[in-house]
């Protein structure tokens, strides 16, 4: 029985442990109260004193209760320390029951004093009460109102969803049926207008765009079987019918009027282009009045073209210089050659048909657009032209003529590409036909090589032009032209090499060592072609320059031949060679094919004829340097012990007569050569060579079998020589 009754103690205990531990819990929490803590600190001079350490029977709960006892926080000093001992804690709890008796009668007189207020703050609590009652019963109606409108309000969402599918529905049939309408209705306006307006006004151009856009409209709605076609077909018919009819009369008032003498065609013709509409318009509607305007105008400007041009070709011709080359005057040909007994006298100078002269001008970009030649103003101030200036002048106008027309044809017909040229062909075709057979008659008897090389080049720059203006309209004929020029030019230049080929010198007369005519005509004509090639260069001009340039290389040799002396052959072969030098330098380009191969032949000859210059007075000392230098170079120096006596009589004989020699040299020079440059120049080159030989020659007398020649006293200083030399060579 001990058993049970010792587990029910310890359950019980086990309750009153918990029990305890709820009662600690609201303790601690009720410590932490500031009213609490206020009480505590009234009894902080109470020192309880509890056993520092519990008999362990005692409940753990009872342990920590009396543990937050003694953590109470300390009290106010201030507060009067009671003493424990003796004092009996019945009696102070039942004085602090009156102080909280005394407090609840002063609670309760204060809650009387302020009855009045706190049943007029229950009145007042009572008609919020009221209040709010009735403003809940407002806000439930306006609930249930908003309810109702929110309902009204999808409701009217979709009504005005419906009428807005509805209204644009009709705005697409409205815009359907107000096109419709825009594009068949025919107003007032535009009937008076087409009917009673002149073609030149800008109501009647406007209203006749408008009737254009109405018969588009009703041939496409046509097409729908659109009944109200029929109503308004028979008004559009009518004035189409007037508005061609006053088109037609118009157009062909203004071509006919070019046609009158002394018109300037250009003026209408920029008057029709205002009213380019008007031929669009026929094209579209009346066909056959399109083709009738076109044919008319095909016809009136084929003969207006033609007939100014073969008029303006045979009034130009009459300006010519009356002096034209002819088929006698060729590079090769004698000036002393005579004619027939009736032919007529030929150029004064043959000269003039190989130089270039001012007639390059013509193919400058400032001269090339320049205005054109007006041949009754020349004849009156009585001025000629070469044929290049007249050619210039003719197909500068066909050139001008050309693009104005090719311009209008495309903006006015409305044609482009192979219609267009088809069109260009039959106005221009006739005056570019007889351009043609002009050019032709003309160049099959010209034997002027600079004429045609210049039309050649006129020519390519024409057709550049109208290129840059993007006018092909042309082309085939620049093609042809070229075809005709160049094998003329290329025919000319055979004549002129054939001749220079066959030429004679035993033919030429008397030779001297002068420049040949022949020779300067070569010189001019090829730096005229050089020059003229300069910006257009063309292989096939430069390889029959290149043939005449060889045939008359051979042609100075084999005259240089007929000089018994190779002195007289090497003077006659530089001055040529310096004259056709000096004329290409100064009108062609210095950097030229020919140039450079003259610049070498005039170096070689020049150098031989410095040696054959140098023979006859100090041959003998530049024969020895040579052989002693040899000798030297082959290790047999000993062999000159032998030439001390000619070594001797080199040393006298030079002393003696350099100075004399040296004269007679420089005045031989300057009678031989014309030029004085090229005199000078070789007087400069024999000198410096005599200057080097001498040099060399006591080189040579340094060596050891000649060191000890007594002769070596009277040899010159080399810088007195060459200071004695300065008198006899300037800028030496």
């Amino acid at each position: 029985m001990e058993a049970p009754l010792e587990a029910e103690l310890e359950a019980e205990l086990d309750l009153e442990g918990a029990e305890l531990e709820e009662v600690d819990v609201h303790i601690q929490e009720n410590l932490e109260d500031a009213l609490v803590q206020e009480a505590l600190q009234t009894v902080s001079g109470l020192s309880l004193k509890y056993p520092q350490k519990m008999s362990p029977n005692v409940p753990k709960n009872v342990q920590k209760m009396s543990q937050n006892i003694q953590k109470c926080p300390k009290m106010s000093p201030n507060v009067p320390k009671l003493p424990l001992q003796g004092v009996d804690l019945r009696q102070y709890s039942r004085q602090v029951e009156l102080e909280l008796q005394e407090v609840e009668r002063a609670s309760i007189q204060d809650y009387i004093r302020e009855s009045e207020n706190i049943a007029e703050l229950h009145n007042q609590i009572s008609a919020c009460d009221a209040i709010l009652e009735r403003m809940e019963q407002m806000l439930g109606s306006f609930q249930s109102s908003l309810s109702s409108l929110s309902w009204e309000i999808r409701a009217l969402q979709g009504q005005a969803g419906a009428m807005n599918l509805r209204l644009q529905n009709r705005r697409r049939v409205r815009a359907s049926l107000g096109g419709l309408l825009d594009e068949l209705v025919v107003p007032q306006d535009m009937i008076s207008v087409i009917l009673e307006s002149p073609v030149t006004s800008p109501e009647f151009l406007a209203r006749l765009r408008e009737l254009n856009a109405k018969i588009e409209a009703v041939k496409a709605q046509a097409f729908r079987d659109t009944l109200a076609c029929d109503d308004v077909q028979h008004v559009l018919d009518r004035l189409r019918i007037k508005a061609v009819t006053k088109i037609r009369e118009f157009v062909l008032q203004k071509i006919f009027s070019f046609r009158k003498p002394m018109t300037n065609y250009q003026i209408p013709q920029n008057s029709l282009l205002k009213y380019k509409f008007f031929y669009e318009f026929l094209l579209g509607n009346e066909r056959a009045a399109a083709q009738e305007l076109r044919d008319q105008y095909v016809d009136t400007m084929s003969r207006i073209h033609f007939s100014y041009f073969k008029s303006y070709i045979g009034r130009l011709m009459k300006i010519q210089y009356e002096e034209v080359a002819e088929k006698d005057d060729l590079m090769g040909v004698e000036d002393t050659a005579r004619k027939g007994f009736f032919s007529k006298p030929s150029l004064r100078s043959r000269n003039t048909v190989f130089t270039l002269g001012n007639r390059g001008a013509v193919i400058s970009p400032a001269e090339l657009e320049a205005p054109i030649i007006v041949p009754h103003a020349a004849q009156r101030g009585d001025q000629r032209y070469p044929f290049e200036s007249l050619f210039r002048s003719q197909h500068y106008a066909l050139l001008d003529t050309s693009c104005r027309e090719f311009s209008f044809l495309t903006e006015f017909f409305l044609v482009a590409g192979a219609a267009a040229q088809e069109l260009f062909n039959a106005v221009m075709g006739k005056t570019l036909n007889m351009f043609q057979k002009h050019m032709e008659s003309y160049v099959s008897d010209c034997y002027d090589a600079i004429a045609v090389f210049l039309c050649i080049h006129l020519v390519l720059r024409f057709r550049a032009l109208m290129a840059k203006r993007n006018v092909p309209a042309v082309d085939g004929y620049w093609g042809s032209l070229l075809e005709l020029l160049w094998p003329r030019f290329e025919l000319i230049l055979e004549l002129h090499i054939q001749s220079v080929q066959s030429t004679d010198p035993q033919r030429l007369g008397g030779l001297d060592t002068r420049p040949h005519y022949i020779t300067r005509r070569y010189a001019e004509f090829s730096s005229a072609i050089v020059s003229i090639n300069q910006t257009l260069p063309s292989e096939r001009s430069d390889a029959l320059l290149a043939r005449l340039q060889l045939e008359v290389e051979n042609l100075v040799l084999r005259a240089a031949a007929e000089f018994p002396s190779r002195r007289e052959q090497l003077v006659f072969l530089i001055n040529n060679y310096d004259m056709m030098l000096g004329v290409l330098m100064e009108r062609a380009v210095e950097e030229s094919k020919e140039v450079e191969a003259f610049q070498q032949l005039l170096s070689a000859r020049t150098q031989e004829f410095v040696e054959e210059l140098l023979a006859p007075p100090f041959g003998g000392l530049v024969g020895f340097v040579r052989e002693a230098e040899a000798l030297l170079e082959r290790g047999e120096g000993e062999k000159l012990r032998g030439h001390e006596a000619r070594v001797t009589q080199l040393i006298r004989g030079f002393s003696g007569s350099w100075k004399g020699a040296v004269e007679a040299l420089s005045q031989d020079v300057m009678r031989s050569f014309s030029n004085f440059r090229i005199g000078t120049g070789i007087i400069q080159a024999a000198l410096t060579q005599l200057i080097q030989v001498y040099h060399r020659f006591q080189k040579v007398l340094e060596q050891p079998p000649l060191r000890a020649l007594p002769a070596r006293a009277d040899l010159i200083n080399i810088h007195h020589l060459m200071v004695e030399l300065k008198k006899h060579k300037p800028n030496f």
